[in-house]
């Protein structure tokens, strides 16, 4: 009878350790996802790149790092170049540019 009890206690032990191991898995696999969230936002330029403003509207694109931006395009601001999709300076530059001297003005037509 006690050799029974200890093959039936082995079993229910054995169960129990296969419901809980893709339990644990599943839980570190989602914890490891919200602790990497930050990183897997939307970038505004890759990694080897910068991004730069058009002149006098609220366009903007991205330029190979070690090159000049091109013809009307500038670099955004010191302290103001937005660096993830909808992040304060990407929202702020939806509605604002710089002139062709340079001064941050607003633009008419942004929406």
């Amino acid at each position: 009878m006690n050799a029974r009890r200890t093959a039936t206690t082995i079993r229910r032990i054995r169960s129990r350790r296969m419901r809980t191991a893709p339990a644990v898995v599943l839980a570190g696999l989602v914890m490891s996802m919200g602790l990497t969230a930050c990183s897997i936002e939307d970038a505004i330029c890759g990694s080897d790149e910068y991004p730069v403003l058009y002149v006098g509207s609220a366009g903007g694109d991205c330029v190979p790092n070690g090159e000049e931006p091109p013809k009307g395009y500038v670099r955004y601001p010191a302290g103001k170049v937005p660096q993830h999709v909808d992040d304060k300076w990407d929202l702020y530059w939806n509605t604002h540019s710089v002139d062709e001297n340079g001064k941050i003005i607003e633009v008419p037509d942004a929406a």
